[in-house]
C-alpha cells in the first residue's frame, strides 16, 4: 500500500499502579465509537504531541496529568486509505481531579486482569500489555476496510522512541 501522508494523534492511559488499574473511556461519538480506549485525539495547529496529549486528557476526562511518559508509537494504515495515522502513546501515574464523563468519553477504571480487550481496537491486546509493563514499543498495523481485521502487523520493544515514525522504514 502506498502511503501519501500521515496525521498525528495522541493516546493517554492513566494508571493506578498500586491497585493495578487502568482508566479507559467508552467512546461515545466519532471514530472508534462504542469502543474502550485511552484518551486522546488530533493535534491542533501549532501544538506539540505532548501538549496535545495533556489537552486531550483534560478535555475528555476532566483530569490533569502532572507528568506523562511517552511509551510508544503506533502507525495505523487502512485498506483503500492512503493516509496513515501515527499515534503517540503516553502513560501517566500522577494526575489531579476526578475522572468525569464528557460529551465524547465515559471514563471507567478496570483492573489490569479485566481489561475489556474484546470491546477495544483489535491491536490493543498486543501493545497495551507492553506499556503496562513499563516498556516502550513501536507498532505497525495494517487494517482491512472493516477496521477490525488486522491484515499485517509488526511490534518491536525499543529502548528509545524516535520523534516520529519513519515511513521509509515501515515493513508493509
Amino acid at each position: 500500500m502506498t502511503i501519501q501522508g500521515k496525521k498525528f494523534y495522541t493516546l493517554v492511559f492513566t494508571l493506578d499502579q498500586p491497585n493495578q488499574k487502568i482508566l479507559l473511556g467508552m467512546k461515545k461519538r466519532g471514530f472508534g465509537m462504542n469502543k474502550y480506549n485511552g484518551f486522546g485525539g488530533k493535534l491542533e495547529p501549532g501544538e506539540t504531541i505532548e501538549e496535545a496529549a495533556y489537552r486531550e486528557l483534560l478535555e475528555e476526562s476532566y483530569i490533569k496529568a502532572k507528568d506523562m511518559k511517552h511509551v510508544g508509537i503506533n502507525l495505523f494504515t487502512f485498506e483503500n486509505n492512503p493516509i496513515a495515522m501515527e499515534v503517540h502513546v503516553f502513560v501517566t501515574l500522577n494526575y489531579e481531579g476526578t475522572p468525569l464523563e464528557t460529551e465524547e468519553m465515559r471514563p471507567e477504571w478496570f483492573s489490569y486482569d479485566a481489561i475489556p480487550y474484546d470491546q477495544m481496537w483489535t491491536d490493543d491486546r498486543f501493545w497495551l500489555p507492553i506499556a503496562l509493563d513499563g516498556k516502550m514499543f513501536i507498532g505497525e498495523y495494517y487494517f482491512a476496510e472493516d477496521q477490525k481485521t488486522i491484515l499485517s502487523e509488526k511490534l518491536d520493544i525499543v529502548h528509545e522512541l524516535p520523534r516520529e515514525f519513519d515511513l521509509d522504514k515501515r515493513t508493509f
